[in-house]
């Protein structure tokens, strides 16, 4: 009687079925990412202009969520990637033509073929996924802050990740700490650049772009410093935007804000060296600065070979208006803000005495 005799049919059925169960590829399960746009200090003044961390890396197949925890608006956007010439970078979306246009649904597909971008409405805790199907080194930027930018590194699913989530956290937390830290002492700075200029003198916020391996970021201080400054009749007093690349306005009354693009108001004129200047006669006179904003920087030509992955060179950027002066003729408490960043408490005074 052959062994086989005494075995039950069934466990025989088993016996033969699981090599074909071992030879059953296990399923790969996507991970979802997490990441921060933007980040800000307690009193909302200093704010850090940047993808943190700004350099990721995961397999194809995965998403990544990127969390908005500021007032402050940001947009994470992917252009499309590696045409030559270099899509060109639309306006931000919620202005006429801006996006992609328009804007793309959270939990979109980026391969680099077509641009993908969020919302500019997206604060104070709300979110947006992106899913990446396919190998490929991805751009991220924010089309509200030139210099707010980052990398996504796609891999193969068969290649290792060099990073897991917890060390994206801790870097996220690093670089938070170091900018609002270099913001912090920039404050101070803007302070004492003011003071040294005149006694009449007003810094419009202050920033530095710092960059990593991965791309660019920003700090900004949204605030006047000094905020309240004391003059006399017939003094003039000067506004400076240090900050290389956040516009701010200085504006006085204006109950109902200037539509965009906001010029300056009826009466504004130029100086001879470029300068804007206005004069006030009454706290409620409504005078409006238009954008301080320094000039984008200049682009060259491409450094040496591939040239195709550089952009062609541009002409120079001329010199743009960052300063704007006021005199006042009448003594009162002239109350002003920046109509881009007063929700943040970006607001000052200039008092005014015989």
């Amino acid at each position: 009687m052959s062994p086989f005799n005494s075995i039950p049919l069934s466990t025989v059925i088993r016996w033969m079925l699981m090599p074909t169960v071992l030879l059953v590829p296990q399923a790969v399960h996507a991970t979802v990412w997490n990441a921060t746009a933007g980040a800000q200090s307690s009193d909302e003044g200093i704010q850090a202009l940047a993808f943190l961390p700004n350099e990721v890396w995961v397999h194809a197949g995965d998403s990544i969520t990127w969390t908005f925890p500021t007032p402050e608006i940001h947009t994470v956007t992917f252009l499309e990637q590696n045409t030559i010439p270099q899509q060109i970078r639309p306006n931000r979306p919620g202005v006429p033509g801006g996006g992609c246009p328009g804007t793309t649904p959270s939990g979109s597909g980026f391969d680099g073929s077509a641009c993908l971008t969020s919302s500019d409405e997206l604060v104070d805790g709300q979110t947006y996924t992106v899913k990446f199907p396919t190998p490929g080194n991805f751009k991220l930027v924010c089309l509200v802050h030139n210099n707010m930018t980052g990398a996504v590194h796609v891999l193969a699913g068969s290649e290792p990740l060099p990073h897991d989530q917890a060390f994206y956290d801790r870097q996220a937390h690093k670089r938070q700490a170091e900018l609002l830290s270099d913001g912090a002492g920039l404050e101070g700075q803007a302070t004492a650049t003011a003071q040294q200029s005149s006694r009449d003198a007003v810094s419009v916020g202050i920033g530095e772009i710092v960059a990593t391996g991965g791309g660019s970021d920003t700090v900004s201080v949204m605030r006047f410093l000094q905020e309240s400054i004391v003059v006399r009749v017939g003094d003039t007093v000067e506004w400076t935007n240090l900050d290389p690349v956040t516009p701010h306005t200085v504006t006085f009354g204006f109950p109902i804000e200037p539509l965009p693009p906001q010029p300056p108001s009826a009466g504004v004129t130029v100086d001879t060296d470029g300068a804007r200047r206005a004069v006030l006669t009454s706290p409620t006179d409504n005078v409006h600065s238009g954008f301080l904003v320094a000039s984008l920087q200049d682009r060259g030509p491409p450094p040496p070979p591939p040239p195709a992955l550089f952009p062609a060179p541009l002409a120079q950027s001329p010199l743009s208006v960052t300063r704007f002066r006021v005199t006042f003729t009448t003594p009162g408490t002239f109350n002003y803000r920046c109509v881009l960043h007063d929700d943040l408490g970006m607001v000052g005074r200039v008092i005014v005495h015989r």
